[in-house]
């Protein structure tokens, strides 16, 4: 299903809450790759359907489909151990950031518009990649799984960081690019725009009505246009 456009109607925001891996950090190809290399060590075949069910899903989520995958034998506290030790060794020389994430954010601070993160991963990991991106001193807050009851695709991740940061949540501008990430933020009444990595939007995706860009420059360009 096509419903990515290079145009954007955007309603007033007050606040922009971003999710992390695929919307503002290019990590999710990399982790896929980790994903399937960890799971081939382990004498388990990882298939792209079982991948893109994983994507933006939580710790438990993630164990959940994992299992259902490939039976209860699967070592999953052994396999969540080498992902994040290997995802760490190759972040160490930096963490690559999506095509316009930095410079949005950056005017959103300008203009004085309240930022936070909203992501699955849990505290060590997003303070890590964020502060190896040369991101997280952007934001007012960030909140991970650790922060939370309800994960995505529920929106208490979406509801939190918008009473954190004082405003509304039908004020706030939410993107994300899995479909977990969408339905908590459209749950949570935010103006929720999808940018896609590696993910395709879905019949449920269009039947919500969000919108579909390409990436966060044009996020950027719908937000404050240039003349």
């Amino acid at each position: 299903m096509t419903l990515l456009s290079d145009t954007l109607r955007l309603r007033p925001f007050r606040a922009a809450i971003f999710d992390m891996d695929g919307t503002l950090l290019d990590t999710e190809a990399v982790f896929r790759d980790i994903v399937y290399d960890v799971c081939t060590d382990l004498g388990f075949e990882m298939t792209d359907d079982v991948h893109r069910s994983m994507v933006g899903s939580s710790h438990e989520r993630t164990s959940q489909l994992l299992i259902e995958a490939y039976g209860v034998a699967f070592p999953y506290s052994l396999f969540d151990e080498k992902c994040r030790v290997i995802m760490r060794e190759r972040s160490h020389s930096g963490v690559p950031v999506k095509a316009g994430a930095r410079e949005f954010v950056t005017e959103l601070r300008e203009r004085g518009i309240p930022t936070a993160v909203a992501t699955s991963s849990r505290n060590p990991h997003a303070a890590h990649h964020l502060g190896a991106a040369g991101l997280l001193d952007l934001f007012e807050t960030v909140v991970t799984r650790d922060d939370v009851v309800h994960p995505k695709p529920h929106p208490e991740p979406y509801l939190i960081a918008a009473k954190r940061l004082r405003i509304e949540p039908a004020a706030c501008l939410a993107l994300e690019d899995s479909h977990a990430g969408v339905h908590a933020a459209h749950a949570a009444g935010m103006q929720t725009i999808m940018v896609p990595d590696l993910v395709d939007p879905d019949a449920q995706i269009a039947a919500l009505g969000i919108q579909v860009v390409r990436n966060l420059t044009l996020v950027h360009h719908a937000a404050f246009p240039r003349d």
